[in-house]
């Protein structure tokens, strides 16, 4: 049940109730009182599921990728926080910290330098989720090192780090600073073949990132990116447009701020890009229309900048349609994976879907 049809079956019961002996009668006033509280108890319910879900799914990790990854869940920081609630408060203007996760091939040779992928994850509000399995185990299969940041925003981790959220802001930031951690950190990772990949949100985020830190990153593939937050907010429904304009995130609906909105557009930023990508949409997606990511292409070329991209005519999948186990999926991501081989150089490179079926096979026990 959606959280608000609960709100609502909630005041309907409260205005149902008849007085009982000398009790009061329900008023309006007391009726508010109540549900705030209700709602203020809901949500913290939310969230305590939600930490829950993330560390079910952080077993789930190890147990189906033990066999071919290394892996570490590791906290670091960045920026402060966009909006602090108050500007004198002790800790403000401390970093935002949150975690990420390092999924090292267990067969990497570390006398030599490999390859790193920086992996966002998607969704508004989400997390880095054993959805991605296959598709990690693809990465490592070839020589990558992967890092996944569960920067500020996501889910799991409680409401602080859920009110952090600064979407296609600070956010790009939390992605790059885990580049740097492994650089930092892990002396056989090269600083020069660091890519970024990412879908959704996560396409956003590889977007942002190359405009911003365009000398860091080799090359970044974005697939069926949101593009543009303005046109986003015209086609999708309040429930969803709340999530911005909620008093810790922008604060504000897009026709009060339009610039701030473009600001965090990968469509109205595209005269910043100098790094190769490549991009892919799909006619029939039903969360990221393809008319954003259409404004992208012809920001794109209307500056002038050399980078590649595919429209798929309604593919099977919609919004997931190359990140599923199909045949056609894989076909799709073996062109991604060649796309970054030409500037990563990964050891083992993906040229055909036959050795993308062996690199995601799962050993007895990975369930």
């Amino acid at each position: 049940m959606k959280f608000h049809n609960l709100v609502f079956l909630t005041i309907f019961a409260l205005l149902a109730s008849p007085a009982v002996g000398d009790e009061k009668p329900t008023t309006l006033e007391s009726i508010s009182g109540q549900l705030e509280g209700l709602t203020s108890t809901l949500d913290g319910f939310r969230h305590r599921l939600d930490i829950l879900e993330k560390k079910i799914d952080d077993g789930l990790w190890f147990d189906r990728m033990g066999d071919v990854a290394v892996i570490d869940k590791v906290r670091l920081y960045g920026p402060p926080r966009w909006k602090e609630e108050s500007e004198t408060a002790i800790g403000a203007g401390n970093p935002v910290k949150f975690w990420a996760y390092v999924f090292l091939p267990r067969e990497l040779d570390t006398t030599k330098k490999a390859p790193l992928l920086v992996f966002p994850h998607g969704g508004v509000h989400s997390d880095f989720s054993t959805y991605y399995v296959h598709i990690v185990r693809e990465m490592l299969a070839q020589g990558y090192a992967v890092v996944a940041p569960e920067y500020r925003g996501s889910t799991g981790y409680g409401r602080t780090v859920y009110e952090n959220i600064d979407y296609g802001g600070l956010e790009v930031e939390d992605n790059h600073a885990c580049r740097q951690y492994m650089i930092d950190n892990y002396d056989f990772i090269d600083p020069n073949r660091v890519g970024m990949i990412g879908w959704s949100h996560g396409g956003l985020i590889a977007l942002m990132n190359v405009f911003e830190h365009p000398d860091d990153y080799r090359c970044a593939y974005a697939g069926v990116p949101v593009s543009d937050l303005i046109a986003r907010m015209g086609y999708l429904d309040e429930e969803y447009r709340a999530l911005y304009y909620a008093d810790f995130h922008i604060g504000e609906p897009v026709i009060d701020n339009i610039e701030e909105y473009k600001r965090r557009s990968p469509a109205w930023n595209a005269a910043r890009l100098n790094t190769p990508l490549l991009i892919h949409t799909n006619t029939n997606d039903e969360d990221v229309n393809v008319l954003e990511v259409e404004h992208l292409i012809k920001a794109l070329k209307a500056e002038d900048k050399d980078f590649e991209y595919e429209i798929y005519e309604d593919f099977p999948g919609g919004h997931s349609f190359d990140r599923l186990d199909t045949a056609g999926a894989q076909e799709i991501r073996v062109k991604i994976y060649k796309f970054l081989a030409q500037y990563l150089e990964p050891a083992r490179p993906i040229s055909k879907r036959s050795q993308l079926q062996r690199a995601g096979y799962r050993t007895p026990g990975s369930q």
